[in-house]
């Protein structure tokens, strides 16, 4: 795991001014012209140490991580969690480990061997582990196509966040990623009744009326397409209720028999 201090050549009590500082000092080092072939590589590591250690949230998580990381490798702890191939927790921590180490796939392959979606991860983790661990499978499974196994991951995290706060600010990126896997990603790759249960899901997570009304207009779309017509009239009249002026639901309307 990289020292992102010892990368930006600063301590761990630097300010902000600090970090500034040391990024642009060493950018300029990192000029083609100076530092030759390996800038390219040099330049995307300490752009990711300025962009963690800039941002508040993203110092306070990755120190923690660190300092984890660091009592750990006194002896080779990834070793030890292999071993343990009985205890849930152990492996539940291997992919964790894997996860932080960029050995992501082996981390997916212990995921999906332990029951992938169905392997609790919040009863084997801290809760802080846990937020992380599933917030790092459920971007690898994404980038991978597993639309549907992420996004119940990042209702997951919704959800346990919505009980207690813990990512903060970075749930805006969070809910980002789940509301662009709804809206996008999910519908290709499920069933259509699979894909509607998930749409009930995000109704569940305490979003604003605007993106409620929109995912009830999406359900009652699909519900047209598997001949549930009830269904999508009550659905339908339901988002507009929250939303009077809900967008492109004209031809939906006419459908359904429901009048202005």
């Amino acid at each position: 795991m990289e020292n992102y201090y010892s990368l930006l050549g600063i301590d761990y009590n630097s300010s902000s001014q600090d970090i500034k500082k040391a990024f642009r000092e060493k950018a300029k080092r990192l000029h083609p012209d100076i530092a030759g072939s390996n800038a390219e590589t040099k330049m995307r590591k300490l752009l990711a140490a300025y962009e963690v250690l800039s941002n508040q949230e993203r110092r306070y998580e990755y120190d923690r991580i660190y300092r984890n990381f660091i009592q750990k490798v006194s002896f080779d702890y990834r070793r030890f969690l292999q071993e343990q191939i009985d205890d849930p927790k152990s492996l539940a921590k291997l992919i964790f480990f894997d996860l932080l180490h960029l050995n992501e796939e082996n981390a997916l392959e212990i995921w999906k061997e332990q029951g992938g979606i169905g392997f609790g991860l919040d009863k084997l983790l801290d809760r802080g582990d846990y937020m992380d661990c599933t917030f790092l499978l459920a971007e690898e499974l994404e980038k991978r196509n597993y639309y549907y196994e992420a996004f119940i991951l990042y209702v997951s995290i919704v959800k346990s966040e919505r009980k207690e706060s813990y990512f903060r600010h970075f749930m805006a990126e969070v809910e980002g990623a789940l509301k662009e896997i709804a809206r996008i990603k999910l519908k290709g790759a499920v069933e259509k009744k699979i894909y509607i249960e998930c749409l009930g899901m995000l109704l569940d997570l305490g979003f604003s009326k605007h993106d409620e009304a929109r995912w009830m207009r999406s359900m009652a779309e699909v519900l047209i397409q598997i001949k549930d017509e009830n269904s999508a009239r009550e659905i339908l009249q339901e988002a507009l209720k929250l939303d009077p002026n809900l967008p492109n639901v004209v031809q939906l309307k006419r459908k359904l028999n429901i009048k202005e």
